[in-house]
C-alpha cells in the first residue's frame, strides 16, 4: 500500500510538474507572439514615419523650387523695367537738350532760319517719342 502511495503521490506531482509546465509553455507562446505583434506594429510606424518624412521633405522642396521660379520671374522683371528705365532717362534727357537748345536759339535774335529747322526737328522728334511710347 505504501507503494501505490508513492505511486499515486509520484503521478500527481508530475501532474503538477505537467500543469505547470504546459502554463510556463504557454506563457512563453504568448509572450511570443505578443513580442512579434509589438516588432510588427514598431516597424510599420517607423515606416509610416519615414513616408510622412517623405511627404513633409517633397512638400518643402516644392516650396522652395517655387520660390526659385519665382526669384528668378522678379529678377528677369527687374531688368526689364531696368532697361525700360533707362531708356526713358536718355529720352528725357534728349527732350531737355531739345527744350534749352530750342530756349537758347529763341533768345537769339535774327535766327529765324535756325528756329524753323529746330521746330521741324523738335515735331519729328515728338512723332518719334509717341512712336516709342506706343510700342510699350
Amino acid at each position: 500500500m505504501e507503494e501505490r502511495n508513492v505511486n499515486t503521490q509520484h503521478t500527481e506531482s508530475k501532474g503538477l510538474e505537467g500543469s505547470l509546465q504546459t502554463l510556463i509553455n504557454i506563457h512563453h507562446h504568448k509572450s511570443l507572439i505578443l513580442t512579434n505583434q509589438t516588432e510588427k506594429a514598431k516597424k510599420d510606424a517607423i515606416r509610416k514615419a519615414e513616408r510622412v518624412s517623405d511627404l513633409l521633405v517633397e512638400a518643402v522642396n516644392g516650396g522652395v523650387q517655387d520660390s526659385f521660379i519665382y526669384q528668378k520671374r522678379i529678377e528677369l522683371e527687374i531688368r526689364a523695367l531696368a532697361v525700360t528705365i533707362a531708356r526713358f532717362v536718355k529720352q528725357t534727357d534728349q527732350w531737355l537738350n531739345a527744350t534749352h537748345s530750342l530756349n537758347t536759339a529763341l533768345k537769339v535774335p535774327n535766327c529765324f532760319h535756325f528756329c524753323v529747322f529746330f521746330v521741324v526737328f523738335v515735331i519729328a522728334f515728338i512723332i518719334v517719342f509717341k512712336a516709342l511710347l506706343c510700342e510699350k
